[in-house]
């Protein structure tokens, strides 16, 4: 029988930030020829915003099918390798301890503009937002205590606000540029 994955939404930690330099200098030792951007997204990459403890990290390259031949490098240093994972032109690496996750990196094609965007907009505007980042933080830990050992429950409840602050977000995001 498998191992439940615990839910665990914790206060921000400023470590959050040396674990997300540290894989990033991972990243670039396998492909850093191909790569054009690396960012903190996710919610550990928002000062102050409670979060589950995994470090997400975007990187963007010139071309997105020669990440494929990189997958041996990459589960060498500890990941696992997930294809596109149920997003087209997405290259998707985890890496766990046990059930608990780490680090999750999200690959794209640097002509892969909305999703790019759409991570960076959603992270730059709960930074410019603290009291929309507080909202989505005290719903983060209230799903977590009301599903914890279910993250699809936790998923599924925060869909909405999710979707509602990248709207936000990309309008926001779209008028700065």
């Amino acid at each position: 029988m498998a191992e439940l994955r615990k839910v665990e939404v914790v206060p921000y930690d400023e470590k959050w930030i040396d674990q997300f330099n540290s894989e990033k200098d991972i990243i670039l030792s396998i492909i850093g020829n191909e790569v054009l951007k690396v960012e903190h997204i996710g919610s550990t990459s928002i000062p102050g915003l409670s979060a589950k403890p995994t470090i997400d990290v975007l990187v963007v390259v010139r071309d997105i099918e020669c990440i494929d031949h990189f997958n041996s490098l990459f589960e060498s240093k500890g990941y696992s390798v997930h294809g596109e994972n149920g997003i087209i032109g997405r290259r998707y690496f985890s890496k766990k301890d046990g059930t608990k996750h780490l680090v999750h990196v999200h690959i794209y094609d640097v002509t892969n503009e909305y999703e790019i965007n759409r991570h960076i907009a959603f992270r730059d505007y709960l930074i410019h937002h603290p009291n929309k980042a507080k909202a989505y933080g005290d719903l983060k830990e209230d799903l977590a205590v009301k599903y914890p050992f279910n993250i699809e429950g936790y998923i599924d409840g925060k869909h909405e606000l999710v979707q509602r602050f990248t709207d936000e977000a990309m309008f926001w995001f779209d008028g700065k540029s």
